[in-house]
């Protein structure tokens, strides 16, 4: 489970883009802090503690405390801005969370016990349908990931989201349906094997039904002769 992670910052006392210009030639990313019914605070962090966060893989799913002013506001960054060209972070939003609030984010899944999917085994391929799912969960108790177990899948079955276990009080945003996670889908070669014995089935079934009908149609032309 999220636990706040301590960010540095400093209060930016001007705003504006020639104020996040001059941040940035500093070295620092420029960034707001807002929610909570509070004014927004524009704050600017270190670019290096900005970057080593984002190479953790998930600063989107992490609760940070971060202290400016004086005050510690526990916070969810809630989107970052790139330049275009070097991708470098230009600018934070932060979301402030209030005690007992719930909030909406994307948590990637992770997928386990390949070896023990028979279908798997037999050749068949992962096709990961959600690579992250859209979670309604405690703001004080965001999952890092979700994780989804293969084991017992064949080939053609599929893992919906009621198949794996989600943190206590957390919930899918979506709650209308039992969407699917993840599919086994069977290797190409098997499944041209298998298109051509469908082919096969289906001629020699229409043969049948042929020989069937020109067989009722013999005997009706000897009814009629005699």
């Amino acid at each position: 489970m999220a636990t706040a992670v301590p960010l540095k910052a400093t209060a930016r006392e001007r705003v504006g883009k020639g104020a996040a210009r001059a941040e940035r030639r500093a070295g620092r990313v420029p960034a707001v802090i807002y929610g909570d019914k509070k004014p927004a605070q524009p704050i600017a962090l270190d670019h290096s503690d900005v970057i080593q966060q984002l190479n953790t893989g998930h600063f989107l799913t992490t609760v940070y405390e971060i202290t400016v002013g004086g005050g510690k506001n526990r916070v969810l960054p809630r989107d970052v801005q790139f330049d275009p060209v070097r991708d470098l972070p230009t600018h934070i939003d932060f979301l402030r969370l209030a005690a007992g609030s719930t909030i909406d984010v994307s948590v990637p899944v992770s997928f386990i016990n390949e070896d023990d999917s028979p279908g798997i085994r037999r050749g068949g391929v992962l096709n990961v349908v959600r690579y992250e799912v859209e979670l309604t969960c405690p703001a004080d108790a965001i999952p890092d990931e979700i994780v989804a177990d293969l084991t017992g899948l064949d080939l053609g079955d599929s893992l919906h989201i009621s198949s794996i276990t989600l943190p206590a009080g957390t919930v899918p945003t979506i709650s209308d349906r039992d969407f699917t996670v993840a599919t086994i889908a069977a290797p190409a070669g098997l499944q041209s094997e298998e298109e051509e014995e469908a082919e096969a089935a289906e001629a020699a079934e229409a043969a049948e039904e042929a020989a069937a009908e020109a067989e009722e149609a013999g005997e009706s032309g000897e009814a009629e002769e005699e």
